[in-house]
Protein backbone atom coordinates (compact mmCIF):
# COMPACT_ATOMS: atom_id res chain seq x y z
CA UNK A 1 0.00 0.00 0.00
CA UNK A 2 1.41 3.40 -0.98
CA UNK A 3 0.16 6.71 0.39
CA UNK A 4 1.15 9.97 -1.28
CA UNK A 5 1.46 13.26 0.58
CA UNK A 6 1.18 16.34 -1.61
CA UNK A 7 0.86 19.55 0.42
CA UNK A 8 1.83 21.87 -2.42
CA UNK A 9 2.10 21.77 -6.17
CA UNK A 10 5.36 20.45 -7.58
CA UNK A 11 6.34 24.03 -8.31
CA UNK A 12 6.47 24.82 -4.58
CA UNK A 13 9.63 26.69 -3.71
CA UNK A 14 10.12 28.03 -7.26
CA UNK A 15 9.94 31.82 -7.52
CA UNK A 16 7.51 33.59 -9.85
CA UNK A 17 10.12 34.33 -12.52
CA UNK A 18 11.11 30.66 -12.79
CA UNK A 19 7.46 29.58 -12.96
CA UNK A 20 6.94 32.08 -15.79
CA UNK A 21 9.99 30.70 -17.62
CA UNK A 22 8.76 27.11 -17.18
CA UNK A 23 5.33 27.99 -18.58
CA UNK A 24 6.92 29.78 -21.55
CA UNK A 25 9.20 26.83 -22.32
CA UNK A 26 6.26 24.41 -22.16
CA UNK A 27 4.32 26.57 -24.63
CA UNK A 28 7.29 26.69 -26.99
CA UNK A 29 7.71 22.92 -26.76
CA UNK A 30 11.27 23.11 -25.42
CA UNK A 31 10.56 20.77 -22.55
CA UNK A 32 9.10 17.94 -24.65
CA UNK A 33 12.21 15.82 -25.23
CA UNK A 34 11.74 12.27 -26.49
CA UNK A 35 14.73 11.22 -24.38
CA UNK A 36 13.65 13.16 -21.25
CA UNK A 37 14.78 11.09 -18.23
CA UNK A 38 12.64 12.94 -15.68
CA UNK A 39 9.28 11.42 -14.75
CA UNK A 40 6.39 12.44 -17.03
CA UNK A 41 2.64 11.90 -16.75
CA UNK A 42 2.84 9.20 -19.42
CA UNK A 43 5.40 7.32 -17.32
CA UNK A 44 3.12 7.45 -14.29
CA UNK A 45 0.35 5.71 -16.23
CA UNK A 46 2.38 2.69 -17.32
CA UNK A 47 5.30 2.36 -14.91
CA UNK A 48 3.12 0.79 -12.24
CA UNK A 49 2.75 -2.36 -14.32
CA UNK A 50 6.36 -2.35 -15.55
CA UNK A 51 8.07 -1.83 -12.17
CA UNK A 52 9.46 -4.98 -10.53
CA UNK A 53 8.00 -5.69 -7.09
CA UNK A 54 10.78 -7.81 -5.56
CA UNK A 55 14.58 -7.95 -5.70
CA UNK A 56 14.59 -11.23 -7.63
CA UNK A 57 12.72 -9.50 -10.49
CA UNK A 58 14.94 -6.40 -10.48
CA UNK A 59 17.41 -6.22 -13.37
CA UNK A 60 20.72 -4.37 -12.98
CA UNK A 61 22.37 -2.46 -10.09
CA UNK A 62 23.94 -5.71 -8.87
CA UNK A 63 26.12 -4.09 -6.20
CA UNK A 64 23.25 -2.20 -4.54
CA UNK A 65 20.94 -5.19 -4.94
CA UNK A 66 23.30 -7.69 -3.29
CA UNK A 67 23.98 -5.50 -0.24
CA UNK A 68 20.31 -4.58 0.16
CA UNK A 69 19.38 -8.26 0.11
CA UNK A 70 21.69 -8.93 3.07
CA UNK A 71 20.49 -5.92 5.08
CA UNK A 72 16.82 -6.74 4.47
CA UNK A 73 17.27 -10.38 5.47
CA UNK A 74 19.12 -9.37 8.65
CA UNK A 75 16.40 -6.85 9.60
CA UNK A 76 13.66 -9.44 9.03
CA UNK A 77 15.47 -11.98 11.22
CA UNK A 78 15.74 -9.38 14.01
CA UNK A 79 12.12 -8.31 13.38
CA UNK A 80 13.36 -4.74 13.35
CA UNK A 81 13.00 -1.80 10.96
CA UNK A 82 15.61 -1.48 8.23
CA UNK A 83 18.24 1.21 8.69
CA UNK A 84 17.72 4.47 6.77
CA UNK A 85 18.71 4.30 3.08
CA UNK A 86 19.83 6.97 0.61
CA UNK A 87 19.82 6.42 -3.16
CA UNK A 88 21.51 8.95 -5.42
CA UNK A 89 22.15 9.12 -9.14
CA UNK A 90 20.76 10.63 -12.38
CA UNK A 91 16.98 10.54 -13.04
CA UNK A 92 15.36 7.35 -14.33
CA UNK A 93 17.69 4.76 -12.79
CA UNK A 94 15.17 3.13 -10.42
CA UNK A 95 15.45 4.95 -7.06
CA UNK A 96 11.67 5.02 -6.52
CA UNK A 97 11.37 1.41 -7.73
CA UNK A 98 13.99 0.24 -5.22
CA UNK A 99 12.12 2.01 -2.40
CA UNK A 100 8.94 0.11 -3.33
CA UNK A 101 10.89 -3.15 -3.50
CA UNK A 102 12.29 -2.59 0.01
CA UNK A 103 8.75 -2.05 1.34
CA UNK A 104 7.51 -5.22 -0.37
CA UNK A 105 10.48 -7.30 0.82
CA UNK A 106 10.00 -6.06 4.40
CA UNK A 107 6.21 -6.53 4.19
CA UNK A 108 5.42 -2.98 5.32
CA UNK A 109 3.47 0.01 4.01
CA UNK A 110 5.24 2.72 1.99
CA UNK A 111 4.30 6.37 2.29
CA UNK A 112 5.55 8.74 -0.40
CA UNK A 113 6.30 12.44 -0.41
CA UNK A 114 8.90 14.78 -1.92
CA UNK A 115 11.22 17.47 -0.65
CA UNK A 116 9.62 20.47 -2.43
CA UNK A 117 6.11 19.41 -1.30
CA UNK A 118 6.88 19.87 2.41
CA UNK A 119 7.28 23.52 3.35
CA UNK A 120 6.66 23.58 7.11
CA UNK A 121 8.13 21.54 9.98
CA UNK A 122 4.58 20.78 11.18
CA UNK A 123 3.81 18.97 7.91
CA UNK A 124 6.80 16.67 8.33
CA UNK A 125 5.91 16.12 12.00
CA UNK A 126 2.36 15.12 10.98
CA UNK A 127 3.67 12.60 8.43
CA UNK A 128 6.08 11.06 10.94
CA UNK A 129 3.41 10.91 13.64
CA UNK A 130 1.08 8.93 11.34
CA UNK A 131 3.64 6.20 10.62
CA UNK A 132 3.09 2.69 11.96
CA UNK A 133 5.74 0.33 13.34
CA UNK A 134 8.18 -0.65 10.56
CA UNK A 135 6.63 1.65 7.91
CA UNK A 136 8.79 3.02 5.10
CA UNK A 137 8.75 6.75 4.33
CA UNK A 138 10.08 7.59 0.86
CA UNK A 139 11.20 11.21 0.31
CA UNK A 140 12.01 12.04 -3.30
CA UNK A 141 14.31 14.98 -4.10
CA UNK A 142 15.36 15.00 -0.46
CA UNK A 143 18.09 17.58 -1.13
CA UNK A 144 15.35 20.18 -1.69
CA UNK A 145 13.96 19.86 1.85
CA UNK A 146 13.58 23.10 3.78
CA UNK A 147 16.28 23.49 6.49
CA UNK A 148 13.63 23.86 9.22
CA UNK A 149 11.98 20.65 8.01
CA UNK A 150 15.35 18.89 8.15
CA UNK A 151 15.66 19.81 11.83
CA UNK A 152 12.54 17.71 12.51
CA UNK A 153 14.13 14.73 10.76
CA UNK A 154 17.34 14.68 12.81
CA UNK A 155 15.89 13.37 16.11
CA UNK A 156 13.31 11.30 14.22
CA UNK A 157 15.99 9.39 12.31
CA UNK A 158 18.38 9.00 15.23
CA UNK A 159 16.19 8.65 18.32
CA UNK A 160 12.77 7.89 16.76
CA UNK A 161 11.27 10.95 18.45
CA UNK A 162 10.26 14.49 17.49
CA UNK A 163 10.48 17.64 19.59
CA UNK A 164 7.53 20.04 19.36
CA UNK A 165 7.51 23.56 20.82
CA UNK A 166 4.27 24.67 22.48
CA UNK A 167 3.53 28.24 23.50
CA UNK A 168 5.50 31.44 23.01
CA UNK A 169 7.89 33.58 24.98
CA UNK A 170 8.44 32.70 28.63
CA UNK A 171 5.66 30.10 28.61
CA UNK A 172 7.16 28.12 25.68
CA UNK A 173 8.09 24.53 26.39
CA UNK A 174 9.25 21.52 24.43
CA UNK A 175 7.37 18.22 24.24
CA UNK A 176 9.02 15.05 22.92
CA UNK A 177 6.78 12.60 21.07
CA UNK A 178 8.00 9.04 20.63
CA UNK A 179 7.73 7.57 17.14
CA UNK A 180 7.51 3.94 16.03
CA UNK A 181 10.65 2.51 14.45
CA UNK A 182 10.48 3.37 10.75
CA UNK A 183 12.74 3.41 7.68
CA UNK A 184 13.43 6.63 5.80
CA UNK A 185 14.42 6.12 2.16
CA UNK A 186 15.74 9.26 0.50
CA UNK A 187 16.31 9.76 -3.23
CA UNK A 188 18.30 12.57 -4.79
CA UNK A 189 19.91 13.46 -8.08
CA UNK A 190 22.40 15.78 -6.36
CA UNK A 191 23.95 14.18 -3.31
CA UNK A 192 26.41 17.07 -3.00
CA UNK A 193 23.57 19.41 -2.00
CA UNK A 194 22.63 17.29 1.03
CA UNK A 195 23.70 18.82 4.33
CA UNK A 196 26.33 16.87 6.26
CA UNK A 197 24.10 16.21 9.34
CA UNK A 198 21.36 14.70 7.18
CA UNK A 199 23.72 12.62 5.06
CA UNK A 200 25.44 11.21 8.16
CA UNK A 201 22.16 9.88 9.53
CA UNK A 202 21.68 7.47 6.64
CA UNK A 203 23.03 4.03 7.48
CA UNK A 204 23.20 2.90 3.85
CA UNK A 205 24.17 5.10 0.91
CA UNK A 206 23.95 3.64 -2.60
CA UNK A 207 25.06 5.28 -5.83
CA UNK A 208 22.99 3.99 -8.76
CA UNK A 209 25.01 3.56 -11.95
CA UNK A 210 23.91 3.81 -15.57
CA UNK A 211 22.73 0.44 -16.93
CA UNK A 212 24.69 -1.61 -19.46
CA UNK A 213 23.28 -2.40 -22.92
CA UNK A 214 22.75 -6.06 -21.96
CA UNK A 215 20.79 -5.11 -18.83
CA UNK A 216 18.65 -2.66 -20.78
CA UNK A 217 18.02 -5.28 -23.46
CA UNK A 218 16.56 -7.61 -20.80
CA UNK A 219 14.42 -4.76 -19.44
CA UNK A 220 13.11 -3.94 -22.95
CA UNK A 221 12.24 -7.59 -23.59
CA UNK A 222 10.51 -7.87 -20.20
CA UNK A 223 8.48 -4.68 -20.83
CA UNK A 224 7.60 -5.86 -24.34
CA UNK A 225 6.09 -9.06 -22.90
CA UNK A 226 3.96 -7.03 -20.46
CA UNK A 227 2.83 -4.60 -23.19
CA UNK A 228 2.21 -7.44 -25.70
CA UNK A 229 4.74 -6.00 -28.15
CA UNK A 230 6.53 -8.33 -30.59
CA UNK A 231 10.25 -7.61 -30.64
CA UNK A 232 13.27 -9.64 -31.71
CA UNK A 233 16.64 -9.72 -29.92
CA UNK A 234 18.43 -7.37 -32.31
CA UNK A 235 15.56 -4.89 -32.11
CA UNK A 236 15.72 -4.93 -28.30
CA UNK A 237 19.50 -4.40 -28.42
CA UNK A 238 19.12 -1.41 -30.75
CA UNK A 239 16.60 0.21 -28.37
CA UNK A 240 18.90 -0.51 -25.42
CA UNK A 241 21.89 1.13 -27.16
CA UNK A 242 19.95 4.38 -27.63
CA UNK A 243 18.34 4.54 -24.16
CA UNK A 244 21.07 6.61 -22.44
CA UNK A 245 21.60 3.90 -19.84
CA UNK A 246 18.21 4.43 -18.13
CA UNK A 247 15.27 1.98 -17.90
CA UNK A 248 12.68 4.78 -17.88
CA UNK A 249 13.88 6.02 -21.24
CA UNK A 250 14.10 2.45 -22.59
CA UNK A 251 10.42 1.88 -21.75
CA UNK A 252 9.38 5.20 -23.27
CA UNK A 253 11.31 4.56 -26.50
CA UNK A 254 9.77 1.07 -26.68
CA UNK A 255 6.28 2.61 -26.72
CA UNK A 256 7.20 5.14 -29.41
CA UNK A 257 8.82 2.54 -31.66
CA UNK A 258 5.86 0.21 -31.06
CA UNK A 259 3.63 2.87 -32.67
CA UNK A 260 5.88 3.01 -35.75
CA UNK A 261 5.95 -0.79 -36.02
CA UNK A 262 2.16 -0.97 -35.67
CA UNK A 263 1.33 1.67 -38.30
CA UNK A 264 4.12 1.43 -40.90
CA UNK A 265 5.33 -2.17 -40.52
CA UNK A 266 3.84 -5.55 -39.57
CA UNK A 267 3.82 -4.89 -35.81
CA UNK A 268 7.18 -6.56 -35.10
CA UNK A 269 10.07 -4.41 -33.84
CA UNK A 270 13.23 -5.49 -35.66
CA UNK A 271 16.62 -3.80 -35.75
CA UNK A 272 15.75 -1.99 -38.99
CA UNK A 273 12.37 -0.82 -37.64
CA UNK A 274 14.02 0.47 -34.44
CA UNK A 275 16.72 2.31 -36.41
CA UNK A 276 14.24 3.93 -38.79
CA UNK A 277 11.89 5.03 -35.99
CA UNK A 278 14.65 6.42 -33.76
CA UNK A 279 16.29 8.25 -36.66
CA UNK A 280 12.94 9.92 -37.38
CA UNK A 281 12.73 10.87 -33.69
CA UNK A 282 16.20 12.46 -33.99
CA UNK A 283 17.83 10.07 -31.51
CA UNK A 284 21.26 9.00 -32.79
CA UNK A 285 23.27 5.81 -32.25
CA UNK A 286 24.58 6.97 -28.85
CA UNK A 287 21.16 8.08 -27.62
CA UNK A 288 21.91 11.80 -28.10
CA UNK A 289 19.12 14.07 -29.26
CA UNK A 290 19.14 17.54 -30.82
CA UNK A 291 19.79 19.30 -27.49
CA UNK A 292 22.85 17.13 -26.71
CA UNK A 293 24.30 17.63 -30.18
CA UNK A 294 23.57 21.37 -30.00
CA UNK A 295 25.48 21.53 -26.70
CA UNK A 296 28.51 19.76 -28.21
CA UNK A 297 28.39 21.81 -31.43
CA UNK A 298 28.20 25.05 -29.44
CA UNK A 299 31.31 24.09 -27.45
CA UNK A 300 33.20 23.15 -30.63
CA UNK A 301 32.10 25.91 -33.04
CA UNK A 302 31.69 28.91 -30.73
CA UNK A 303 34.32 28.16 -28.09
CA UNK A 304 36.84 26.08 -30.11
CA UNK A 305 36.14 22.99 -28.02
CA UNK A 306 36.49 24.76 -24.66
CA UNK A 307 37.15 25.21 -21.88
CA UNK A 308 33.84 27.03 -21.43
CA UNK A 309 32.06 27.86 -18.18
CA UNK A 310 28.75 26.21 -17.31
CA UNK A 311 26.81 29.49 -17.10
CA UNK A 312 28.23 30.69 -20.43
CA UNK A 313 27.30 27.39 -22.06
CA UNK A 314 23.78 27.52 -20.57
CA UNK A 315 23.23 31.05 -21.90
CA UNK A 316 24.52 30.05 -25.34
CA UNK A 317 22.05 27.20 -25.85
CA UNK A 318 19.16 28.74 -23.89
CA UNK A 319 19.06 26.12 -21.14
CA UNK A 320 19.24 26.26 -17.36
CA UNK A 321 22.69 25.60 -15.87
CA UNK A 322 21.22 23.19 -13.31
CA UNK A 323 19.45 21.22 -16.07
CA UNK A 324 22.71 20.87 -18.02
CA UNK A 325 24.55 19.69 -14.90
CA UNK A 326 21.86 17.22 -13.78
CA UNK A 327 20.36 15.90 -17.04
CA UNK A 328 22.75 16.31 -19.96
CA UNK A 329 26.25 16.19 -18.47
CA UNK A 330 26.26 12.80 -16.65
CA UNK A 331 25.62 10.81 -19.82
CA UNK A 332 28.03 12.89 -21.93
CA UNK A 333 30.71 12.45 -19.26
CA UNK A 334 30.08 8.71 -19.05
CA UNK A 335 30.60 8.36 -22.81
CA UNK A 336 33.73 10.51 -22.75
CA UNK A 337 32.26 13.22 -25.00
CA UNK A 338 33.09 16.07 -22.60
CA UNK A 339 35.51 16.66 -19.75
CA UNK A 340 35.20 18.80 -16.63
CA UNK A 341 38.18 20.98 -15.76
CA UNK A 342 38.68 23.79 -13.20
CA UNK A 343 38.37 26.28 -16.07
CA UNK A 344 35.18 24.79 -17.54
CA UNK A 345 33.89 22.08 -19.90
CA UNK A 346 35.93 20.71 -22.81
CA UNK A 347 34.75 18.72 -25.85
CA UNK A 348 36.87 15.58 -26.27
CA UNK A 349 38.17 13.85 -29.40
CA UNK A 350 35.30 11.37 -29.10
CA UNK A 351 32.82 14.27 -29.48
CA UNK A 352 34.53 15.42 -32.69
CA UNK A 353 34.49 11.87 -34.08
CA UNK A 354 30.83 11.31 -33.15
CA UNK A 355 29.78 14.54 -34.89
CA UNK A 356 31.97 13.77 -37.92
CA UNK A 357 34.21 16.80 -37.42
CA UNK A 358 37.96 17.21 -37.76
CA UNK A 359 39.95 18.19 -34.67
Amino acid sequence: MVERYVFRRRTAGIDKQKKKTLRKRRREGKMARVIETNLTEEDRRIEGSLRPQYLKDYIGQEKAKSTLKIYIEAAKQRQDALDHVLFYGPPGLGKTTLAGIIANEMGVNMKVTSGPAIEKPGEMAAILNNLQEGDLLFVDEIHRLNRQVEEVLYPAMEDYAIDIMIGKGSSARSIRLDLPHFTLVGATTRAGLLTAPLRDRFGMIHHLEFYTVDELKLIVQHSARILNVKIDEEGARELARRSRGTPRLANRILKRVRDFAQVKYDGVITRQVARTALDLMDVDTLGLDRVDRNLLMTMIEKFKGGPVGLDTLAASIGEDAGTIEDVYEPYLLMNGLIDRTPRGRIATEAAYRHLGLEI
